[in-house]
């Protein structure tokens, strides 16, 4: 699934295409995403303008002339890119916006878990991240507030990271990437972490995610900006994905192990 980074890159790469562009109706193929798209939802969108992107967790948010919101989430396999009008629609193409240029916005979803929304206004956006108890950006994390929420658990580290209502964006690869440059294991319970560690985990996952999104991201199966690029971030992972391999650190192993359901990959001697 995107994570941050991912959603990040496809921000920054779809802003310079549609800002100031004008949207059509939407026009949907048979198959529905997680969230049906709603009839009504086409002539509120029609000539609208896009006047800014941003990114909130895993969502892209695209801001409208009046005041509306079409909100977007890549889910697995989801990629939102802009293509010339009469360029060949490929399989998966869910939805296309066309726009007033000649050209397109199509969203591909080869497995439907993404999803498209219409907002009519920020409060509305808003009242549906706070029914989602979305929690604060990693780049905004109060350090008092976070060692409260590590403290105050006796979760263990992993499940916390990837627990949007504790911290939005974090998914399965840079809580890896974070807490192995922490130092700490993903079975180190909350509650057993210092103060001081804390701090280190905070500072860790702004400084993988800054990392990240400027490689673009991390390509690993089928991810692709808002450009039709992939990452480059894959190339300097540390343990995420290495079972086995040399820790970059002390040349000991990386070891895996699932917790949650989710892998979850480790130095047991660099991580204590």
């Amino acid at each position: 699934m995107p994570e941050l980074p991912e959603v990040e890159t496809v921000v920054r790469d779809l802003r310079p295409l549609l800002v100031g562009r004008a949207l059509g109706a939407a026009r949907r193929s048979a198959f529905a995403l997680r969230r049906p798209w709603d009839d009504a939802w086409d002539d509120a969108l029609a000539d609208r303008r896009v006047v800014g992107l941003r990114r909130r967790g895993k969502w892209i948010v695209v801001d409208l002339d009046d005041a509306a919101r079409l909100q977007v989430h890549l889910g697995m396999t989801g990629r939102l890119t802009v293509h010339p009008a009469d360029e060949a629609v490929a399989v998966h193409t869910h939805l296309a916006f066309p726009l007033d240029d000649g050209r397109e916005l199509r969203f591909n979803d080869a497995r439907r878990f993404g999803s498209a929304a219409y907002f009519a206004d920020e409060a509305a956006l808003q009242a549906f991240f706070a029914a989602q108890k979305l929690g604060p950006e990693p780049f905004d994390l109060d350090p008092a507030a976070w060692w409260r929420d590590l403290h105050g658990t006796s979760r263990m580290l992993k499940p916390v990271l990837l627990d949007q209502t504790v911290v939005a964006g974090v998914g399965n690869i840079y809580a890896d990437e974070a807490l192995f440059e922490a130092g700490l294991r993903p079975t180190r319970r909350g509650s057993g972490v210092t103060r001081a560690q804390a701090e280190k985990l905070r500072r860790a996952i702004v400084a993988v995610l800054t990392r990240a999104i400027e490689r673009r991201g991390s390509t690993i199966r089928n991810y692709v900006g808002g450009s039709g690029l992939g990452g480059g971030y894959q190339d300097e992972f540390r343990v995420y994905g290495r079972t086995g391999e040399p820790c970059p650190a002390c040349k000991g192993p990386v070891r895996h192990l699932r917790l949650g359901g989710r892998s979850s990959h480790y130095c047991p001697h660099c991580q204590g």
